[in-house]
Formats: C-alpha cells, sequence, structure tokens
C-alpha cells in the first residue's frame, strides 16, 4: 500500500463450527489512480460485541504494520454493533481518528428495506412463504429433482416438436429451482425467474408426487399446488419479479468496483423513479402479463368487475 490512506470494510459472522469470524477487507487507491480492493483475511473473534471487533482491529493493525490515523473511511452494516452512536466500532475508531467516516453500506441498505417492506405486508410475505415450501418440496428430496429435471427434459422436448420453444444465446440453459436467501434479496428474484420459468413443469412434478402417494410431503404438495395454480399467486409472482427486477440491477450496480458515491445515489434516484412509474403507469400492462400466464397455464382469471369479498385465511 505504501503509505497510502485506505479504507475498512467489516463483517462479521459465525462458520459450521459456530465460531465467530471477522472479514476485513483494505480498499486504497494505487499511485496509477486505480482503486485497489484487497480481502485481508479471517480474524477470529471471542465474540462480535464493538469492544471485541476493535481489539481484533488494533492487533490486526499491528500485524501487517498499519496505522489508524491512516484510516479514512469504514464500511460495515448497520448492526448496532457496528454503527451504535454511543460504543459502536465506527464510534471507537472515530475517537482514535475523526477522520475515518463511517458509510452504511447502500446494498445492504437496499436489502434491509426489501425485507423491512415485505414483512410489513401479509399478503407478500404469505407470497414468498408459499415459494419457500414449494423450493423446499422439490429442491430438498433428490427425487423430486429428478423429477423436475426429466420433466423439464419432457417440456422442453416436446416445445422443440410444436416449434414453440424460444431458442438464442443465453436461453434454455439447464437450471434448477433456486432456494432463495434472507440476508441476500437478489436471490428471492432468482427464485421467482426460475418458476415463471419452469411453471408447466412444476405443476406436473407436484402431480407426480400426488399420485404416487408414497411420500412425506404429500399433504404439502397438494396444498401447494393448489396454491400456485390461484390467479392471486400468479399476480404476486409477476408483481414481485417487476419489483424486484429493478432493485436487483440497482444491487448489481452498486455492487461494482468501479462505483463511486456520487453516482450510487444518482442509480438510487432512478430506481426510485422507476418505482414510481410502476406504481402509476405498469398496472394494467402487468394485469394482462399476468392474465395472459393463467390463460397459458389453464388457471381461472377472476372477473374485475365482480364485487370483491376478502377472504381471512
Amino acid at each position: 500500500m505504501d503509505g497510502a490512506f485506505f479504507s475498512l470494510l467489516v463483517d462479521e459472522s459465525h462458520d459450521v463450527l459456530v465460531k465467530e469470524q471477522m472479514a476485513v477487507v483494505f480498499r486504497y487507491v494505487y499511485k496509477s489512480g486505480d482503486v485497489i480492493e484487497r480481502f485481508v483475511g479471517i480474524q477470529h473473534v471471542s465474540d462480535t460485541t464493538s469492544n471485541s471487533l476493535k481489539e481484533a482491529i488494533d492487533t490486526l493493525f499491528s500485524r501487517v504494520e498499519l496505522s489508524i490515523s491512516m484510516l479514512r473511511e469504514q464500511g460495515y452494516d448497520g448492526a448496532s454493533n457496528m454503527k451504535g452512536e454511543f460504543n459502536g466500532l465506527k464510534t471507537q475508531i472515530l475517537r482514535e481518528n475523526s477522520c475515518a467516516y463511517y458509510i452504511h453500506c447502500f446494498a445492504h441498505q437496499l436489502q434491509l428495506a426489501l425485507v423491512a417492506v415485505t414483512k410489513g405486508n401479509v399478503d407478500i410475505s404469505t407470497f414468498f412463504t408459499y415459494c419457500n415450501s414449494l423450493v423446499n418440496i422439490i429442491g430438498v428430496s433428490c427425487k423430486c429433482r429428478d423429477m423436475l429435471r426429466d420433466q423439464l427434459q419432457k417440456d422442453i422436448t416436446e416445445a422443440f416438436e410444436k416449434d414453440t420453444f424460444p431458442t438464442g444465446r443465453g436461453l434454455n440453459q439447464e437450471t434448477c429451482l433456486k432456494r432463495p436467501g434472507d440476508t441476500r434479496w437478489n436471490s428471492h428474484y432468482g427464485t421467482l425467474l426460475s418458476i415463471i420459468s419452469m411453471f408447466k413443469s412444476l405443476v406436473k412434478v407436484l402431480k407426480l408426487i400426488i399420485e404416487d402417494g408414497s411420500t412425506d410431503n404429500l399433504g404439502k404438495a397438494n396444498r401447494s399446488l393448489r396454491e400456485i395454480q390461484s390467479f392471486e399467486f400468479v399476480f404476486h409472482l409477476f408483481f414481485m419479479r417487476s419489483i424486484l427486477g429493478a432493485t436487483n440491477d440497482l444491487s448489481q450496480a452498486l455492487q461494482r468496483k468501479d462505483q463511486d458515491i456520487g453516482n450510487a445515489m444518482t442509480l438510487v434516484k432512478v430506481c426510485k423513479e422507476q418505482l414510481q412509474h410502476m406504481r402509476e403507469n405498469a398496472f394494467e400492462a402487468l394485469l394482462d402479463q399476468v392474465s395472459s400466464f393463467c390463460v397459458k397455464h389453464d388457471i381461472l382469471v377472476p372477473n374485475m368487475d365482480d364485487a370483491y369479498v376478502a377472504q381471512w385465511r
């Protein structure tokens, strides 16, 4: 690093042995003007309190012969032990070096916003519960995964014979039913895309599980089949695909190595404008897309002019 100013990026987690770990990354500007980001290593900590993390960082700085006076930026998540105003890690470092400004990771803020909004809406929260159940029914069992793979091959062959299968670069790659992760909401976007692309095959596999009648997932498969063949599920499927598609593009852009904070703020603004446009102008197009998908897969489309009666589950 040759005496350059640098940034400190830290995240803590535990390994498979439930030992607390702290991952450390340094970012600095090289003489040529290139921004360099280097993973330094994983530091074991006794616990994840701010005091333990600060001691581990001091030990690391001493070992690699770096001075905290050269630190100019801290990048952590929004946990209280990291950004706490009175005794958080960022506050303890700021007491020693007032120039080490703290920046909450933009991509992580986006993930937290999505989680908070989703948990606050009962319909969307229920929808993702059904998605997780579907993934668990088919994704956990090797037998069910093989059934899905075989069914996909049959459906692809049938589509080729009818000349209704789309072709092109990057299309028709072998895929699977992707499992979502609560801490990475772009993974939910991948889950929705895989459900849409494999919907016909998923329905057939669930029917095969029910007809077989010999698995522990019989009841779950029957319920899952009823749920995914409803207009409400398909509507939420395409609705959340549109929203997560916009936020996924933003999340990927925020994680680019050549990103600067000015451009990041612009990207956030553009994403908000895109979501507002969807709110004001895209509902009819979304409804047409959902209705077309339902007709294709023999799902009943309700008459939108009928009186709506709320159903409590």
